[in-house]
């Protein structure tokens, strides 16, 4: 998951190359659902039967799926992956805040309220808040900030609300995609043109992974560790992205890597690990 995950990145790089920005988040979706789908009938796996099952995974999408992969793609136009990795690691830090302020399932602690802060000092490094937002469009990094308190959000919920309905991870994950594509579909039919420029091998490619193993297989795993271990702990898998990001990105996109964006993620890592400490819920 964390592998997938973390050149998911890369692979959204490439994509837009391809389609619109509405356009890779429709795409991983439908493509990740339509395997999920496959995969479940082949298992013959029990799908969801009630209008309210599908509720919650229609919202579990929009905050997991829908709404952070159109965010993600917007902001990837016009900035690094390397960064958009890095600001999505604080995700744990907005799935702690989220379990305390909307859940409520945990009381603030002073171990919390230390880490949240040394976690929000760590993104303003990764910023280099000390130069404005440098040469990064702030409506870009402010999409990255919006998908990743969507990740915050979306987690704990379907802790919450899918979990409890023990249905495999692999037509959770069916569900939860596919209806995030039918939501993203006029969207991406009537804000501009299906694709941007012709198909090549390694755009198409990028394609198809973000779908099927982004979006599909990496779902059904990550189902799967939150009912096993809890929402908390299932976020912190976004601690690897930056690493494997940073490889892909330096090694294959030719960016740059800042001397402060490795160090703001050490920072978000070690604020976020005295907030959970105290934590009961993992």
């Amino acid at each position: 998951m964390a592998l997938i995950w973390g050149s998911s990145f890369l692979f959204t790089e490439l994509s837009l190359q391809l389609t619109t920005f509405f356009g890779v988040a429709f795409w991983r979706t439908a493509l990740g659902g339509i395997a999920m789908v496959l995969v479940g009938i082949a298992l013959k796996q029990a799908f969801p039967k009630t209008a309210s099952q599908v509720f919650h995974l229609w919202i579990a999408g929009l905050l997991m799926s829908a709404i952070p992969f159109s965010l993600f793609s917007y902001a990837q136009q016009s900035t690094t992956s390397i960064l958009a990795a890095i600001i999505g690691a604080a995700t744990p830090m907005f799935t702690l805040l989220a379990i305390l302020v909307i859940y409520r399932t945990e009381r603030i602690t002073a171990n919390i309220l230390l880490g949240l802060a040394i976690g929000f000092v760590g993104v303003s490094i990764t910023l280099a808040a000390w130069q404005g937002f440098g040469d990064n469009d702030p409506i870009a990094i402010l999409a990255l900030l919006a998908a990743t308190v969507s990740y915050g959000i979306g987690a704990p919920y379907i802790r919450k609300h899918v979990t409890p309905m023990q249905l495999p991870g692999v037509t959770t994950a069916a569900v939860q995609v596919s209806t995030s594509a039918l939501t993203l579909l006029p969207v991406y039919l009537l804000t501009g043109p299906l694709f941007v420029a012709e198909p090549r091998v390694e755009t198409v490619g990028a394609l198809l992974a973000l779908g099927v193993l982004g979006s599909g297989f990496a779902y059904s795993l990550f189902h799967g560790v939150i009912a096993k271990a809890g929402s908390a702990t299932a976020s912190l898998v976004t601690y690897t992205n930056p690493m494997i990001a940073s490889i892909w990105g330096v090694l294959l996109l030719s960016e740059t890597l800042h001397w402060y964006e490795p160090v703001g993620a050490l920072v978000i890592v070690l604020g976020v690990w005295i907030a959970q400490r105290s934590s009961g819920k993992r």
